[in-house]
């Protein structure tokens, strides 16, 4: 199997970052803590998870489709936060500096572009960093999740894990977020039908599809006449949670696209010098081993392998505040 690709689902780290480190600033007071959380991110993605090619992606708008169906598609959300959405810009800049691709469109949303990139390199093994559920959609024998949690872990997801945390294989989970819905997207579930319930008719059917050509097999009655009167919002929500793995129209994914670079060190003292971030820029002069090293010497020490994490130093990590590593990726 050729290289592993690295999918960042963008939007859910940046927030993820964002509340868990809290006002955090510049001596003028230009908000920092998302800026700052993302670096720690990024450094912590080179030391535990290697790999030569990979994205992050980001959301850009809603799919026409979905909004078509479904007006009120994720209009439960707010607004992104103004003190957030003013450091977005230095974090797109902090991530091209750390060597990533940004994979965006217009009218796509991250999920979608992810399970299309999977889906064109199918000689590739595919790592997804994301906590979404839909995601879990497309892992099979060769394309996992990386999930954070609560305890500062990050959790392999697999098939098996996909089985033991919804009770449903991978391919049948659009069928089942489709009956118990998801209230983060503003979709509602088909009335009656919770987790156990979804995955008990879905192990017994194998499919929807199969349940409601044998709606008559369904033992309990309410629920048989509940479900034969919800066909057609099980069929909107399916559609809804659904995963488009094709590609934007006119996009063809190429793997040199998703090459990563060398990280710009310049750049990255840069933005940590912008931000007045010292415990970022004395983890990278560690990392660069700017005292002494040739230029070639300091680029190396990204040179996508295992890295040996540096000695905190006596004032690493002050501007984190409430930051914790659990809370980076939890």
């Amino acid at each position: 199997m050729d290289s592993p690709i690295l999918l960042v689902d963008s939007y859910a780290q940046i927030y993820r970052g964002y509340h868990a480190v809290r006002y955090l600033s510049t001596p003028d007071g230009v908000p920092t803590n998302a800026v700052f959380a993302m670096a720690k991110f990024l450094l912590k993605l080179h030391r535990e998870h290697p790999s030569r090619c990979g994205a992050f992606v980001f959301d850009k708008g809603r799919p026409v489709f979905r909004m078509e169906l479904a007006p009120d598609y994720k209009a439960n959300r707010p607004p992104m936060p103004e003190d957030l959405r003013t450091q977005l810009p230095v974090i797109r800049e902090l991530i091209r500096a750390f060597g990533w691709s940004l994979v965006e469109h217009d009218n796509c949303e991250a999920d979608d572009l992810i399970a299309s990139i999977a889906e064109a390199f199918p000689e590739n093994e595919i790592q997804i960093f994301s906590g979404d559920k839909d995601i879990s959609q497309i892992i099979d024998g060769r394309v996992i999740m990386l999930v954070p949690n609560p305890s500062g872990d990050v959790l392999r997801r697999g098939v098996a894990e996909v089985r033991e945390k919804f009770g449903v294989e991978p391919g049948q989970l659009a069928d089942y977020l489709a009956l118990v819905g998801d209230a983060s997207d503003n979709i509602p579930g088909v009335e009656g039908v919770g987790p156990k319930t979804a995955a008990a008719l879905l192990n017994q059917f194998g499919s929807a599809e199969q349940m409601f050509s044998h709606l008559d097999e369904v033992k309990r009655e309410t629920l048989r006449t509940r479900l034969a009167g919800e066909k057609e919002h099980f069929q909107r929500n399916r559609k809804l949670v659904l995963l488009d793995r094709k590609p934007p129209e006119g996009t063809l994914w190429k793997l040199e696209d998703l090459r990563r670079t060398e990280p710009d060190f310049d750049a990255i003292r840069d933005i940590a010098d912008r931000m007045s971030l010292k415990s970022i820029r004395k983890e990278i002069d560690k990392l660069a081993g700017e005292s002494g090293k040739t230029e070639e010497e300091d680029a190396s020490l990204f040179s996508f392998h295992e890295s040996r994490e540096p000695e905190a130093g006596k004032n690493a990590g002050k501007e984190t505040g409430t930051m914790t590593q659990m809370d980076l990726f939890g």
